[in-house]
């Protein structure tokens, strides 16, 4: 078995192109706005005209932040009136598009704080696998798609590059560093989360037989990978070293921290539902009948999400120049293959809300 593999985890396609093609966590997210107005109904929020604090954790480019974000703060004036200051902490890694992320927040027409001069966004970049705001700061936390990257990889997957392809010592590897890095994650934002403040979390899920919907995708995408190494693209040992760092959890794993007393540092889980989230390009597809432009759509998606993190893979002396080739043949390839068989990505999406305890 080889060593643990160091990942710099989850960072999206650069250049707004995740902003441009992620529709398919847009809608995920979409199907949480009732919950996270629930939520934020139920924080105790602090009297007097003290700053209110969201945080955004994993906000990658930012686009798909606008909507719960906007919706968040219609929420909060609704509840604590139009002159409170707001504060939006948008965090990601190092790594990430924050010039992309800060055109969205500057520029874009629907910016949430467009019309609210007291809103004040701000951005930080570090891992969300740290402590990356003070402890007993944040009112209302949001994650949408982000805790599903590992810290690390810790072992490679024969023949494939994502873990649901994996099985034996290889397959349980991943679980526990999947199962350690969530409790690092609850425990960070359990710090962080003031009293009573509450954390909604959308994940990449997988159902009961163990499907993500993604499945399709990925055996494409593993087969381009195959040809790409027949052709000299890249390298045996280069095709060796891809592995995604994402690991979808069951229910049944995220809950297993408050299993003891039903709480797990303080946190406390007041919602936990699989969803289903519809392929959004599949409509247009029936409609027209167009499988080129479906099949572009899909591998656009999977070149902003996945391809950046399978690029970093490659050989260290690689040039960016080189990576940006790679990720052009990769695509390239999806796309011929995905026109042959079109078909919906109806994914899982696993909406979960928790609560901190408040002083007693």
């Amino acid at each position: 078995m080889p060593e643990e593999v160091k990942f710099s985890h989850g960072v999206m396609e650069g250049g707004g192109a995740y902003n441009a093609h992620a529709r398919i966590q847009q809608g995920g997210a979409a199907l949480a706005l009732p919950l996270f107005e629930s939520a934020l109904r139920k924080v105790p929020f602090n009297a007097g005209n003290g700053p209110v604090v969201i945080a955004d954790y994993g906000s990658s480019q930012g686009k798909n932040s606008l909507a719960p974000m906007r919706f968040a703060i219609e929420t909060l004036r609704q509840i604590l009136g139009p002159s409170r200051p707001i504060f939006v902490f948008h965090v990601d890694l190092p790594a990430n598009d924050f010039n992309s992320l800060f055109e969205v927040l500057s520029a874009d027409p629907n910016r949430y704080e467009l019309a609210d001069p007291q809103v004040f966004p701000c951005a930080i970049g570090r891992s969300f696998y740290r402590n990356v705001l003070p402890s007993n700061s944040v009112d209302v936390g949001w994650s949408a798609f982000a805790a599903v990257w590992l810290s690390c990889i810790p072992a490679r997957v024969p023949g494939h590059f994502v873990v649901f392809r994996s099985s034996g010592e290889v397959r349980a590897r991943f679980e526990c560093q999947a199962a350690q890095d969530w409790k690092t994650f609850l425990s960070r934002r359990s710090e962080e989360l003031r009293p009573g403040g509450r954390l909604v979390l959308l994940l990449p899920g997988i159902d009961d037989n163990g499907l993500s919907g993604f499945e399709d995708l990925f055996d494409c995408a593993n087969e381009v990978l195959a040809v790409m190494v027949d052709e000299g693209a890249i390298r045996a040992e280069e095709r060796a070293r891809i592995v995604l760092g994402g690991y979808p959890r069951r229910c049944c794993e995220l809950l297993a921290p408050f299993e003891c007393d039903g709480q797990y540092c303080q946190l406390r889980v007041e919602q936990c539902d699989l969803t289903v989230v519809k392929d959004p390009s599949w409509d247009g597809y029936e409609r027209d009948g167009d499988k080129e432009a479906l099949a572009r759509k899909h591998a656009l998606f999977f070149r902003s999400t996945f391809v950046p993190s399978l690029a970093a893979s490659l050989a260290p002396g690689r040039s960016r120049v080189e990576q940006e080739i790679f990720a052009d043949r990769l695509e390239d390839g999806l796309q011929k293959r995905l026109a042959c068989c079109p078909a919906p990505v109806d994914s899982f999406v696993q909406v979960m809300v928790l609560a901190k305890s408040e002083l007693v």
